[in-house]
């Protein structure tokens, strides 16, 4: 006569999913929300786990929930399992070699999501119509959250100094000057920090690394700069250029060349901007991201930045 295990061990997973979602979400009515379920079940399946581990996995403050040190531990140990479970079936696609179905998932800024990816994930389709495309926009530490959890397969940004990551360089970009095409300075050659001085600049915000770049760059010459306006997005930007609200410093990235703008390469001044694949050390490379990243690393949709120079 064969024996039942414990009900408590055929509710572990729910347990342990609603654990790892109440972490991610710093809230049990969130992970509720996100389960389907109703807080009070929440509550009640973590609690069950704590009886069962004999520990204290949050500190509740009110709403604020905490991971203590037994939380965090559960939670390195638990996240693996439930990726795991979530994934069954593109990791075995994986495993057995299947490049034609399953799942491709990276993530990348808002610059890289449009200009850079576009027409290589169009092409990626295009030859392996049956795998399922997941693109999420996330930078900074949410970025960084999905490649350490392996949410996603791996990122397409930047360079990172980051020990747990390799970058690997595939894409480079010259730092453009783009003005109205009736700007005094479109149609020269060659624009100096000098030249660019008298003029405002539009920018993106303050906090954003393309500010502290121009900030440094000029600074470190010991030539004045001013800006009339910060605004978020390269769209945004370039549309208030091509009105005669300001000049701005972009990748050439991010220059279709359809704009009423005049880019001029201030590569003299500025260094590159290097794109590529970031990955977590270690990471096992589903084929369906080896396929990707060998039609990125092909560069067959690069060529020099469009626009008038």
């Amino acid at each position: 006569m064969s024996i039942s295990p414990p009900s408590y061990k055929q509710n572990r997973l729910k347990q342990l999913r609603a654990f790892c979602k109440a972490v991610e979400t710093k809230s049990i009515s969130k992970a509720g929300e996100e389960l389907f379920l109703s807080q009070p079940t929440v509550s009640l399946q973590i609690r069950a786990l704590e009886r069962e581990l004999r520990v204290q996995v949050f500190e509740r403050r009110g709403p604020v929930i905490n991971l203590t040190p037994d939380g965090e531990i559960l939670y390195k140990l638990a996240k693996p399992l439930i990726n795991g479970i979530d994934n069954l079936e593109h990791n075995f696609n994986s495993l057995a070699g299947r490049s034609d179905s399953g799942e491709l998932h990276i993530t990348a800024g808002q610059t890289a999501c449009m200009y850079l990816l576009p027409k290589y994930l169009q092409h990626f389709r295009e030859q392996y119509p049956g795998i399922h495309i997941k693109l999420s926009n996330n930078t900074g530490k949410t970025g960084r959250e999905l490649l350490k959890s392996d949410v996603v397969d791996f990122a397409v940004g930047t360079a990172t100094d980051r020990d747990d990551m390799v970058f690997e360089p595939l894409f480079e970009y010259d730092p453009v000057l783009i003005t109205p095409l009736d700007h005094p300075l479109a149609g020269r050659k060659d624009v100096s920090l000098e030249d660019i001085s008298p003029y405002g600049l539009i920018l993106p915000p303050r906090e954003l690394s393309t500010w502290r770049r121009v900030d440094r760059i000029f600074n470190e010459r010991g030539i004045p700069y001013q800006v009339s306006l910060e605004v978020g997005g390269w769209e945004v930007i370039k549309t208030y250029v091509e009105q005669g609200l300001g000049i701005s410093i972009v990748s050439c990235l991010c220059i279709t060349g359809e704009e009423k703008l005049w880019a001029t390469s201030l590569s003299e001044y500025f260094p590159k901007q290097v794109y590529g694949a970031v990955i977590r050390k270690g990471k096992f490379l589903s084929p369906q991201a080896k396929g990707f990243l060998e039609i990125l690393s092909s560069g067959m949709f690069e060529q020099a930045c469009p626009g008038r120079r």
